[in-house]
This record gives structure tokens, C-alpha cells and sequence, in this order.
């Protein structure tokens, strides 16, 4: 199940008028957008609300469809655009109440906060405007600051494990007062990396931060990169979502983060005792209880354009929203079902100067999830598993199914961010997260000692390849250089001995003398370096006779076996040998034949493999390759000193979405070659270096 967005928030509640746009006018004229060499946009304002506006025009520029897309569930019309699947979507934000959480909760955000986001969809419904020939949905626009913020909750939610809850429940995939542990979770091995080295551990003295999430190359959580810079004390470069109306990630002139996603346990799953006598009612504390009844409004694009009306039943409890399924009734209740503060806290982060300010940031405690990698230029470093971590009695299986008849195991509050796991200025110097457990992200004797956490946090405390391989790698030096910094950060090798969610070493211990037939493919295998740069011979077939492993690991229920039976080995050897004979017609094949990066008319070999440091995952391409679509996506390097910040960025593809922009596909040669781009806070140079200098105002730019 696919989420879009990222969104916002309105002034005043007394004032406020859902229905109601009412500006203070941002004058356009006042907004000065810069294109670099790259097509990346550099804003410069008075105020951080018109920087705002001029941010929604220039990503509005440059990939206007994926912002609506974001959107249009927040005002019930994706299924107008995109039929069945966006309608899903539709209902999902009436199901989940996210209107109302926005409206019982914007009175809680900073007038600040506010401002900005008034300004970000006044600038998307100023693009609109003027450019109606790209809306995808009629009388979707003008969009209101409570919609934005509508959809804004949506995409909290599916932060905090709501889709996979709701994709357990709707598949009736969830036994009554079973567990709902997703043991399948391969996909979480394209995660993020995120390193942090003090410069007590650097040969120049400067402080290194690595900025690298692993997230879709392509689609509404692809990065996109900007420049903000206000008078107000704003001058941040970094990546955000679709909608995001300033960057998630990256640095300003003082200091710098990033993110990456950790494992706490986000939802309560409770079964409802059901009234068998009367319908929707259920048991609580020995009494009947009714359920909250609705009917979620939907409407859909069905064949030839036509406009289809449906209504869907919504149900609610006091534990939350109720689906009901084969099995019976299942309510829920996560941190997303009363929070938006974290627009509020990012936008905090970017404005933050100095630790202190940064810390006050975090202390509003509104991000769902994420661990967070920071460092500044007073050489401070520091990590933090964060999150809204409900507060869980003691005596249940919070992991699993809890009865539902009982209030008092209904979750209250959260852990407070003092009691998380974090790290400041270890003594030896660094920090490191590649979405591996909280409790491994430094050297060893820095590290925190899990027994001193509230073990209902449900933390994953297991490591994986690219924790594994960082520890070798930061082990071997002393002090590092910038560029062994570099190494580090896109290192493409597996450590020795492989982790994962199933046994993958065994294949390295056949005999292959005993299997004639797949003799050849078996020494290629074992005698693989374990790296996957692009002439690799060893890392095709490997990535192939692992593809085929997942697929059978649950038909053979691999998941936490302590050996895989030989049977199971050569049968995924057998389907490898077919797949490359069939798309090949031959087994030695390099990296380079079945692995590309491609966009439009450009298609380029590309390094990485899956839970790799420098990570790539892909999806069937055409005759027999794949395709990165995942993996190593916006990435910046960035050097802090008393002098000030160096930053160093990449993009996957280039700067805009449009086929006919030449920054469509101008990063990707540097992309597959581990190049980056020098980029500048300094306004100066960047006004000196200038393509194009505009106002965002009529007719659309062509990048």
C-alpha cells in the first residue's frame, strides 16, 4: 500500500475556516528563485513564509504531478485520478480520522511553523493557478493549510507501521491473539546509512557527517533537493518528500543531520470481544460498548471516465479505528492517531544554529520514528533513536494481539525523550547507524547497554551487513582522511560471514564436486570477493540465487533457521542456472550485463547490491536485467570546521522529473561512478554562479 505526502497547518484556531483561504498575499516579486548548473533551486527571501512559497514553485516546476498525487487523498479525490488503488487511499484518511487529528491538533504548532506552511500551498495553489493544463483532478485546487495537514497526518501514520497494520488486518492475515510479527521483512535490508566522525578521528581536524538514506529512486518518497534562505536566519540545503515544505535532511552553515529508520514497536493491536446479541457492539470493563458508525464518502475514475459514488462503513473504538476481517474485529491505536508536532520539529531543526537549539528541537518529541545522526561545527556528534513510544504496562506480549475487553492496558502517554537511546561525543570519536540496533552504534566500549531501556520499546536488536562490514572498515583506522571518509561511505562489499533474515551462508559450504551439473556456478559463487562493483564476476549470480531464495523462504518457512537443508540450496541453484542461461546463455556474466541504472533513453551500469554499504535494490528491467529502484539515494557529505561547512551532494537521476529537462538524467553518470557535486550556502557565489534568476510567478520555467 503506497502513502503520499507531507504537509501542513493553519493560523489561529478561532479564526480559522476550513473552507476559507485567507493570505496575507505573498508578492511574488519578493522571492527570487536561482537555478544552479544542476537545475537545483536556490531560494532566496525576506521572510521564511515567502521562502516557503517559493520552494512549493520551484519543486512545483519540476515535478507538479507527484505533489497532487501526494495531496488528493487528504481531499478524497485520488481515486478520481488513479481508480481503485487511490481510492484505497481515499478511505484510508477517513478510516484513520486523519481531519480530525489535524484540527483537534493544530493548535498545538508555533506560529512560526504555521506561517510557513501558509506560505508553502499558497505557492502550490499560485502554480495551480497558473498552470491549470497539470491539474490532474478538477476542483481539487484551491487547497486549504487544514487539507495539506490532513494529508500530513496520513503520511505520520505510515511512518509509524499504520500500512502494515492495515495490510495484516485487510489480508486477514492476523490469527485472533496471534502474533503479527512480519517475519518477511527483506525489504528492510534497504534501509539507510548514516556516520558521524569527530575530528579527535580525522587527519584534517574537521568533523565528517554522512548523509544517505536508502529510499525509492523514484515516486512520492524520492528525494528532491533545495536550497532555503531567508532573512530570517534560515540557510539550510537538504532533501525532502513531495510536499515537504523544507528539508527533512541535510546542513546548514552550523550544523547537520540525517535519518534513518529504526524498529521500535509503533502500534497496539487489540481484538475486540463482539456483542453476539447486537450488532457493532463490544465488551469493555464487563460492559457493551457501541462502536462509532460512519460512512466514508468515496468516488472513483471507473472505464471511460466515469464518475463512480461509493459509500464504505467506518468503525471506530476507544482504542482507535476497528477493521473487521474473518477472524473478527481489530482495533489499533499508534502515536499518528494524535500527532503532527513533527512538521513543527523539522522545521526547528533547520532553523536550529548551535547543539543547544538542536536539542530543544528534538525535545519536541514529535517525529514518530527515526534515528537521528547529527554533528555541528564545535565538533559536537551525536545519535539518537527516537520516536513516540507508548508507555506499555508490564505482563503482555505487546508484540502481539492484546485483548481488547480491558482499559487498562490501554496505552497512555510516551516514553520521554531522556529515557531513548542516545549517544553525545563518544570518547572514540564516532557514530553509526545502518538501521541496525540501537545498542551498536559506536565503538565498542562507547556503546549503550540495552539492559538500561524499557525492554517494551521492542527494539530490533539485531545488526546486519552493513553494521558488520562498518565495524571492519572504521576498525582499520586510527585516524581517517576525507577521502578513506569517501571509501567508507560507498564501500560495496558483504563482510565475511553474511547476516540475514535466513541462513545465507551454507551455499559457501557445498562441495561442489558433488553437483556436476552446477559445478561451475557453485566456484563462481564461492569464489566471489564478495564485492559488487560493476566487472564483478560472483555478484550477478549471487544477487540472482538470493532473489530466488526469498521467493521460496516462505514455502519452506526459512525465516530464523540455523541451516538450510541442501535440498533447499540446490534448488535455488537450479533456478539460477535457468534464469541466466535463458536471459544470458551463459553463467560467467558481470554485474555490468544484468544490473542497471536506467531513465528514459540512458541506461548505465551501476554497482551495489541489497544491505550492501553503497545498497541497491531492483526489479525485473527488461530481457533478463533489473533495474536499481531503491537503495543509495540522496546523498551528501558534508565537513564541518570553525571555518564554516563543505558539502558535497549527489541525486540518483537529476533535478527534474519533466523527459524534456536537461536535468532529467544529468546526475546519473556521477551517481553510478561515486562522484559528487560541491554545492554552497554561500549567497555570493551562488547569485555569481547563476544560470537563470527568476520570480515565481507566471508562465513555467523549462529546466
Amino acid at each position: 500500500m503506497t502513502i503520499k505526502s507531507f504537509l501542513g497547518v493553519f493560523l489561529g484556531v478561532v479564526a480559522f475556516n476550513a473552507s476559507t483561504l485567507c493570505w496575507s498575499q505573498v508578492d511574488p516579486t519578493k522571492i527570487e528563485i536561482i537555478r544552479d548548473e544542476f537545475g537545483v533551486p536556490h531560494i532566496y527571501a525576506t521572510t521564511d513564509k515567502e521562502a516557503a512559497f517559493g520552494l512549493a514553485w520551484a519543486h512545483s516546476e519540476d515535478n507538479f504531478k507527484t505533489i497532487q498525487e501526494t495531496f488528493l487523498p487528504a481531499v478524497g479525490k485520488l481515486g478520481m485520478h488513479s481508480g481503485k488503488d487511490g481510492v484505497t487511499l481515499d478511505y484510508v484518511v477517513q478510516l484513520l480520522r486523519c481531519r480530525e487529528t489535524a484540527e483537534r491538533h493544530f493548535k498545538d504548532l508555533s506560529p512560526e511553523v504555521v506561517k510557513v506552511i501558509e506560505g508553502y500551498v499558497e505557492g502550490i495553489n499560485a502554480y495551480a493557478e497558473q498552470h491549470p493544463e497539470e491539474v490532474l483532478v478538477k476542483h481539487s485546487f484551491p487547497m486549504t493549510v487544514m487539507d495539506y495537514l490532513t494529508g500530513y497526518n496520513l503520511v505520520i501514520h505510515f511512518f509509524s507501521d499504520t500500512g502494515q497494520t492495515l495490510q495484516a488486518l485487510f489480508g486477514d492475515k492476523v490469527e485472533p491473539l496471534s502474533d503479527l510479527g512480519d517475519a518477511n521483512t527483506e525489504q528492510k535490508t534497504i534501509g539507510s546509512n548514516a556516520f558521524a566522525i569527530s575530528k579527535k578521528k580525522t587527519a584534517d581536524g574537521k568533523t565528517y557527517l554522512n548523509v544517505n538514506t536508502h529510499q525509492p529512486l523514484e515516486g512520492p518518497f524520492s528525494w528532491y533537493e533545495v536550497h532555503i534562505n531567508s532573512n530570517e536566519g534560515w540557510n539550510m540545503l537538504g532533501a525532502l518528500f513531495p510536499g515537504a515544505p523544507f528539508p527533512m535532511i541535510g546542513s546548514n552553515e552550523n550544523l547537520g543531520w540525517t535519518h534513518t529508520f529504526n524498529y521500535p514497536d509503533l502500534v497496539d493491536l487489540y481484538q475486540l470481544e463482539m456483542n453476539p446479541k447486537k450488532k457493532n457492539q463490544y465488551k469493555l470493563d464487563g460492559e457493551w460498548k457501541d462502536l462509532e458508525v460512519s460512512k466514508a464518502k468515496l468516488q472513483l475514475k471507473v472505464l471511460g471516465g466515469l464518475k463512480l459514488r461509493v459509500k464504505r462503513e467506518v468503525l471506530w473504538s476507544v482504542h482507535g479505528p476497528v477493521i473487521k476481517n474473518k477472524s473478527g474485529y481489530f482495533a489499533f491505536r499508534s502515536n499518528a492517531l494524535e500527532n503532527i508536532s513533527s512538521i513543527d520539529q523539522w522545521y526547528h531543526m533547520n532553523k536550529a544554529s548551535n547543539w543547544e537549539e538542536f536539542k530543544a528541537a528534538l525535545d519536541i518529541q514529535g517525529l514518530p520514528r527515526f534515528n537521528v545522526m547529527y554533528a555541528d561545527r564545535e565538533d559536537n556528534i551525536y545519535y539518537l533513536s527516537s520516536g513516540k513510544i507508548q508507555k506499555r504496562k508490564e505482563g503482555f506480549d505487546w508484540s502481539g494481539v492484546l485483548p481488547g475487553n480491558r482499559s487498562d492496558i490501554i496505552t497512555q502517554g510516551y516514553i520521554p525523550i531522556q529515557d531513548l537511546p542516545q549517544l553525545l561525543n563518544p570518547v572514540h570519536g564516532y557514530l553509526f547507524n545502518t538501521n541496525n540496533t540501537p545498542f551498536n552504534a559506536a565503538h565498542p566500549e562507547d556503546n549503550l547497554n540495552p539492559e538500561d531501556f524499557d525492554p517494551l520499546i521492542g527494539y530490533e536488536e539485531r545488526d546486519n551487513n552493513r553494521s558488520a562490514r562498518f565495524e571492519t572498515l572504521i576498525a582499520q583506522y586510527p585516524t581517517l582522511s576525507y577521502e578513506d571518509f569517501k571509501r567508507i561511505k560507498y564501500d560495496t562489499q558483504y563482510p565475511d560471514s553474511l547476516i540475514g533474515l535466513f541462513q545465507l551462508n551454507d551455499v559457501f559450504a557445498l562441495n561442489a564436486n558433488d553437483h556436476p551439473e552446477l559445478k561451475e556456478l557453485i566456484l563462481f559463487i564461492q569464489q566471489w570477493d564478495r564485492r559488487a562493483n560493476v566487472e564483478n564476476v560472483g555478484a550477478a549470480q549471487w544477487s540472482v540465487y538470493y532473489k530466488t531464495l526469498v521467493k521460496k523462504a516462505d514455502k519452506y518457512d526459512l525465516y530464523g533457521k540455523g541451516k538450510l537443508e541442501d535440498s533447499i540450496i540446490i534448488e535455488a541453484l537450479m533456478d539460477t542456472k535457468t534464469y541466466l542461461l535463458e536471459h544470458f546463455d551463459r553463467l560467467n556474466i558481470t554485474l555490468s550485463e544484468q544490473q542497471v541504472h536506467a531513465r528514459g533513453e540512458k541506461e548505465i551500469p551501476v554497482p551495489g547490491l541489497v544491505d550492501m554499504i553503497a545498497a541497491m535494490s531492483t526489479a525485473p528491467y527488461e530481457d533478463g536485467k533489473v533495474k536499481a529502484v531503491s537503495g543509495e539515494s540522496y546523498i551528501m557529505l558534508a565537513r564541518y570546521s570553525a571555518n564554516g561547512v563543505e558539502l558535497e551532494t549527489i541525486l540518483p537521476y537529476g533535478q527534474s522529473c519533466n523527459i524534456n529537462s536537461p536535468y532529467f538524467t544529468d546526475q546519473m553518470e556521477c551517481y553510478v561512478s561515486q562522484s559528487l557535486k560541491p554545492m554552497v550556502l554561500d549567497k555570493q557565489t551562488n547569485y555569481e554562479n547563476a544560470l537563470k534568476i527568476y520570480h515565481p510567478r507566471g508562465k513555467k520555467q523549462h529546466f
